[in-house]
């Protein structure tokens, strides 16, 4: 995964953080898009290692996406159907 982010040169975009749970302790690993006045993604069953250019390619979409929100997930490759949270942006006033 990381040598995938890296070869998608989102070595310096994308921070990986390591947290306990996430909710899919069924699956063998999940991961979460996460960023400030943008939506949040869970994903679960992920393969961190076979995934990785689905996992960058995801990471892509969500950063060229308005508010983080995926409209068209078809280049998040199988990560779509592994997909089990989406949760729209906290709206804020300035």
């Amino acid at each position: 995964m990381v040598a995938a982010l890296a070869s998608a040169g989102l070595s310096d975009v994308v921070e990986i953080c390591e947290v306990e749970c996430l909710g899919g302790c069924d699956e063998p690993a999940s991961i979460g898009l996460q960023a400030k006045d943008r939506a949040t993604y869970v994903f679960s069953g992920v393969n961190v290692n076979s995934d990785g250019s689905d996992i960058a390619e995801t990471c892509k979409t969500y950063l060229d996406a308005k508010d983080g929100w995926i409209e068209n997930a078809l280049a998040c490759g199988r990560l779509r159907h592994l997909l089990r949270a989406r949760i729209p942006a906290l709206k804020t006033s300035d």
